[in-house]
């Protein structure tokens, strides 16, 4: 024994105060900000939902991992927080998935704590262990879609896993990750550490030779346009967005998850392009010789399948193309420029140069008329179907009565099918509203669990989830989560008694529908009673029985301020396609 080691105090030679696992996860989880997990309990995560009970995080239970896991995006979504999600092993995980793959393909930051197996049980196949070809695997069915996932197999490293967790979640381009925690180390003992989050320094900056050289193709340009894609949500970057495109008035394109970033009722606002673009977006898209295309990546949709008759032409147009995320420059077009950086700041210093460069305004009148005659014309187009007297209701009316009775700051969450591809093509969404649906997987149950999560976000605003009956099927569970959080989330049901898109999808190029309409045993069209279940729940429910009645239920819900559910009788009506979907070709035998 050294002298050194003599003079230690006692103090220096007791042992480390510890604490179980799950205690000092939730400390940590507490460090880091976090105010609720969204989840669901199982026998592997219980000792960490005891160490919860006695925490500041609230805990918002479900009835199913995948309403949990929609939750948690919109409530993420809407607060730019990274979402925590807890599930239990094997099924408890895979119900999870396809809500956490809708996250991940949306760059919705998401960190998902899922127990697991005793660690000193691998490979054994206790219950629920998912091994038929790899042990201690479980994590690989989420590998195709997160960002990493890490397998703690000491609880030694739970602390430093669960930091590179929320690091890698939240940094560079956000998305989901999971940490798989076998439920002993819940259990066992670890020193009281403390794990803090590294000090953000910020996104990579656009230099500013590189700003100046896109100010100066912009400059060059004819017919410039702006493609704005989801990335580009803070006030920061939007007010820089809208200082360029005013000062040289480039007309804007933007895709279906960027939909309310700039105001629909802006002069220089083309809408969407692709297949539910309109033909002067389609037609700008095509003739455009510059175009600089911000935190989007050219998704099938908005590009007409890819198809250069229909949207894109590159060349002769020249793509200038900016994202976090270096896979997706030039990954589906030439790219002249490519540059990795924060799409906000880069959209400042492009400004900035252009302002610099030439201070003096530039004007195309004839563009912003253009612009004026086609979005005006859509909208009163839609107006007009949106008078009709028609019941069952035409979507159209629905989405007037809608816009009529909601504040204008209320959120609208869709699901997909008309819900979604309507809202987004001829809904004029008010400028402090906003608007909220799946993208990248297109997720069919969505709406319904997203909408609470928004709503436990936003508690004095109005949230609806307009879907239809085969998502508000899908996620029955969203009506008494509502309930049990006092979120008074408006569930808009378009009932039209089938899966309506594919049902007309397949009638327009096969000649008839089969397999996606709802029908009872007697062959005739079958719904269940939605108002009735709502009800049952605990939450308001309306059936609107004619065609007045819509508008009437929708003010009185505003009004309650509870949960409600809203079923509303729908035809089943295609929403107006002016653009190309290659999936058509294919019905036809007319393949690449």
């Amino acid at each position: 024994m050294t002298l050194d080691h003599l003079a230690r105090t006692d103090a220096e030679l007791a042992p480390a105060a510890t604490t179980t696992g799950a205690e000092a996860l939730v400390a940590q989880l507490e460090s880091y900000g976090v105010e609720y997990i969204f989840g669901l309990c199982g026998h592997t995560n219980i000792a960490l939902l005891d160490a919860l009970s006695r925490s500041s995080i609230r805990f918002v239970i479900s009835r199913h991992e995948q309403t949990a896991a929609h939750a948690a995006d919109g409530y993420a979504r809407v607060t730019g927080k990274p979402a925590v999600l807890l599930t239990h092993v094997g099924p408890g995980l895979t119900n999870a998935a396809t809500g956490v793959m809708t996250a991940a393909l949306d760059s919705v930051p998401m960190i998902v704590i899922s127990g697991d197996i005793p660690s000193y049980y691998y490979g054994r196949h206790p219950h629920q262990e998912i091994n038929l070809h790899t042990d201690a695997d479980q994590a690989a069915v989420f590998r195709p879609f997160v960002k990493r996932a890490w397998q703690v197999h000491r609880v030694a490293d739970l602390a430093r896993f669960t930091e590179r967790a929320f690091w890698t979640a939240t940094s560079g381009r956000p998305g989901a990750v999971l940490l798989n925690v076998p439920m002993d180390h819940f259990s066992r003992r670890v020193p009281v550490v403390s794990y803090p989050l590294p000090e953000d320094a910020g996104l990579p900056a656009l230099p500013v030779p590189v700003a100046q050289r896109i100010a100066a193709a912009l400059l060059g340009a004819q017919r410039p346009l702006i493609y704005l894609g989801g990335g580009l949500r803070r006030d920061t970057g939007l007010h820089a967005l809208r200082r360029l495109i005013e000062h040289l008035d480039i007309p804007v394109a933007h895709s279906l998850m960027a939909k309310g970033a700039l105001p629909d009722e802006h002069p220089l606002v083309l809408g969407m392009p692709g297949f539910w673009g309109l033909e002067l977006t389609n037609e700008t898209t095509r003739d455009a010789d510059v175009v600089l295309a911000l935190a989007t990546r050219f998704a099938e949709t908005d590009a007409s399948s890819w198809d250069r008759r229909y949207t894109w032409q590159f060349p002769p147009s020249r793509l200038i193309q900016i994202d976090i995320d270096p896979a997706e420059i030039g990954r589906n077009y030439p790219v002249e420029i490519g540059a990795v950086a924060d799409v906000n700041q880069a959209v400042q210093a492009i400004a900035d140069a252009v302002l610099a460069a030439q201070p003096e305004p530039v004007s195309r009148p004839r563009l912003r008329e253009q612009i004026a005659i086609s979005r005006s014309a859509l909208y009163a187009s839609s107006r007009e179907r949106g008078r009709s007297d028609q019941f069952p209701l035409r979507p159209e009316r629905i989405l007037t009565d809608l816009r009529e009775a909601l504040p204008s700051d209320a959120v609208l969450v869709t699901d997909v099918g008309w819900n979604k591809n309507g809202v987004a093509q001829c809904y004029e969404l008010p400028p402090d509203g906003r608007f909220i649906t799946p993208g990248g997987a297109s997720t069919m149950g969505f709406g319904p669990a997203a909408a609470v999560g928004v709503q436990i976000a936003q508690p004095d605003r109005t949230v609806v989830a307009l879907v239809g009956d085969g998502g508000m099927s899908a996620q029955l569970p969203a009506v008494p989560m509502a309930v049990e959080q006092g979120a008074p989330v408006i569930f808009v049901v378009m009932n039209n008694r089938a899966h309506g898109t594919i049902s007309d999808l397949q009638a327009a190029n096969f000649g008839a529908s089969f397999g996606c309409d709802f029908l009872g045993p007697d062959g005739l069209p079958y719904s269940p009673d939605f108002a009735a279940f709502g009800r049952a729940c605990g939450a308001d429910g309306y059936t609107v029985d004619s065609v007045d009645q819509l508008g009437v239920a929708l003010r009185a819900a505003v009004a309650a301020r509870r949960p409600a559910v809203i079923d509303v009788p729908m035809v089943n009506e295609p929403v107006p396609t002016p653009g190309h979907w290659n999936i058509k070709d294919i019905y036809h035998g007319l393949f690449e």
